[in-house]
């Protein structure tokens, strides 16, 4: 135990001793956390549209007001010409354009029926899906606004009809923030724990500190474990303060689970993590490899973890890639926590996946690292 606490202290002198480092770990992933949810929004707005008005009425301006209004869309054009809206298009200054005949407001009157014509720019296919959905539920809900206006009460009789309410559960206001910040959080913990213990033990071996330490007496778990108990609490920090003070007081989430379990999940995550990036630390030779397996694994594990798209989307092959990496599941236990205030019940089989990586993962690093005397 003595030699484990001269190692911890060695360990903590060289993090804090080293005063580049030290906004790295604990500024920048705060700083992340400030400007990448406001950022990471999946909520299509701003599309520009280009408006062709034939009939110059009074009901296709109020249609186009509509539009406009809703505050999805952004006129970029009001005329008469088609063509020159097509090279808007062409110029990627419109993404959907809107074309009114001639006749729209007489023949919407006297026939009860009048054809519009809307072309979108599907290079981008998000953005063309939402603003086709966007602009079919506006003009909708404007010829719903005419029949109320212009048909006799007698036509408005209708059969008794199903009238739908929905209830939106943990997050009301559909708050996209409530749902990316927890995991981006993960993330930044992921990245900043992930590539610090990855360069550990070779930053020893290119400064040849790590000759005069296979020397002494120190056995193979003390050194694995003055390696990881550093990085352990400081991602216990990381994570405390990102989500206590910012999630809280900037984007008011406070989490309605059990912070217990939130913090026994987070203590086994970071050890099956730590665990990684001593086996990449105690197979690479150099820094700079051993950040390039760290980024690739990285890069994989944000990708494919279910942050940015759902992994049921994603194809089979994709999902077994998924669910090979601890971030998915911690995620996933994140979300359902501080969310949905899950129990332990719900997030149980979480728990033995994430204790069978930290053990594998753990057991291997110790397994690699070679102590010659």
């Amino acid at each position: 135990m003595r030699t484990l606490l001269f190692l911890l202290k060695k360990e903590f002198k060289q993090i804090f001793r080293n005063k580049a480092l030290l906004p790295l770990i604990f500024i920048a992933p705060l700083i992340q956390l400030l400007i990448l949810p406001l950022a990471a929004d999946y909520e299509v707005k701003n599309i520009n549209i280009s408006f062709v008005d034939h009939d110059h009425s009074t009901m296709s301006q109020q249609l186009y007001h509509k539009i406009i209004s809703s505050g999805y869309f952004r006129g970029v054009g009001y005329g008469s010409s088609y063509k020159d809206a097509l090279k808007q298009i062409e110029a990627d200054q419109a993404d959907l354009i809107i074309e009114i005949p001639i006749g729209f407001e007489r023949n919407l009157i006297r026939e009860n029926k009048q054809d519009l014509f809307v072309a979108i720019n599907a290079i981008n296919g998000v953005k063309a899906g939402l603003g086709g959905s966007y602009i079919g539920q506006i003009i909708t809900d404007f010829n719903q606004e005419i029949r109320f206006k212009w048909l006799k009460s007698a036509e408005l009789i209708t059969p008794g009809q199903i009238e739908i309410d929905s209830s939106f559960w943990y997050n009301p206001n559909l708050n996209y923030n409530m749902f990316m910040v927890p995991a981006i959080l993960v993330i930044l913990v992921t990245m900043i724990c992930a590539y610090m213990c990855s360069l550990n033990i070779v930053k020893e071996k290119e400064v040849g500190t790590i000759e005069q330490i296979n020397a002494t007496p120190i056995k193979k778990y003390q050194f694995i474990l003055g390696k990881l108990i550093p990085f352990w609490f400081i991602g216990l920090f990381i994570f405390s303060v990102g989500l206590f003070v910012i999630a809280r007081f900037v984007y008011g989430i406070v989490p309605i689970g059990s912070l217990l379990l939130l913090y026994l999940f987070l203590a086994i995550y970071l050890i099956a993590l730590l665990g990684m990036g001593l086996l990449i630390s105690t197979m690479a030779n150099t820094q700079q490899q051993a950040m390039s397996v760290a980024f690739f694994f990285i890069m994989i594990f944000m990708l494919m973890s279910g942050l940015f798209t759902p992994i049921d989307s994603m194809p089979d092959w994709a999902k077994l890639i998924a669910y090979c990496s601890p971030v998915t599941y911690f995620i996933d236990v994140t979300r359902m926590l501080v969310l949905k205030g899950s129990g332990m019940m719900d997030i149980r089989w979480h728990f033995v996946i994430i204790i069978i990586f930290a053990i594998v993962l753990n057991a291997w690093a110790l397994i690699k690292y070679k102590k010659t005397s």
